[in-house]
């Protein structure tokens, strides 16, 4: 599982983020540091995952990875916001 900042400012946006998955090709990945209602001043993250192939929003903040649907390449796990 690979975390990483999609939201730009300070750290790295959707472009770069979306390289480092093709480089690492993870199982998982979750995105971090982006836009919420708490958090206004980075990009929202839907920008990064329009960049990858298979996209899993959750309902929950948390979630257990054996709970995730099976298939090929890296999934996106967007957690809800907390």
């Amino acid at each position: 599982m690979v975390i990483l900042p999609v939201g730009g400012g300070p750290t790295i946006g959707a472009t770069q983020a979306g390289r480092i998955v093709q480089e690492l090709e993870p199982r998982w990945v979750v995105p971090m540091h982006y836009r919420t209602p708490r958090i206004n001043f980075l990009r929202a993250e839907e920008e990064f995952a329009g960049l990858m192939r298979r996209v899993e929003r959750l309902e929950k903040p948390s979630f257990d990875t054996a709970d995730l649907p099976d298939g090929d390449g890296p999934m996106t796990v967007v957690p809800a916001a907390p």
